[in-house]
């Protein structure tokens, strides 16, 4: 396959998506990083990033028609959702002290063989200490 043509598998955390979404202080950074990607994500993503949209009208309620038009753009994304087996995340969650929403962007991404990509310096440390 040629690399200009190649995509990679992903599975990008509520971090980066609401960075890129939001364009927070990261958001160059986030697009870079999903540049062409795949992208595999937890069915939890869309309440994670309503809840971030929610917080930040809460906070800028002048803003709230542009938050959520931010919102509705990136939930347009044509994401691949993955289920992910419960009780496994639970006992993942357990293994590895990230809390059940962390550890659904870890498990999704083991289970499809794709990185992840995070601005959550507890995810990361987990992912890159490997299973």
């Amino acid at each position: 396959m040629n690399s200009a043509t190649h995509v990679s598998a992903k599975v990008a955390d509520a971090s980066v998506l609401a960075a890129m979404a939001f364009r927070e202080r990261r958001a160059d950074e986030a697009m870079s990083l999903l540049h062409r990607a795949t992208l595999y994500e937890p069915l939890l993503l869309p309440f994670e990033l309503a809840n971030i949209a929610w917080k930040k009208a809460r906070r800028e309620p002048s803003r709230t028609s542009a938050i959520l038009r931010q919102l509705e753009r990136v939930l347009s994304t044509s994401f691949i959702w993955v289920p992910i087996d419960h009780s496994a995340l639970f006992e993942l969650a357990l293994r590895s002290g990230l809390t059940a929403y962390d550890a659904s962007y870890l498990a999704v991404a083991r289970q499809v063989g794709a990185s992840l990509v995070t601005f959550d310096q507890g995810l990361e440390a987990v992912w890159t200490a490997g299973p």
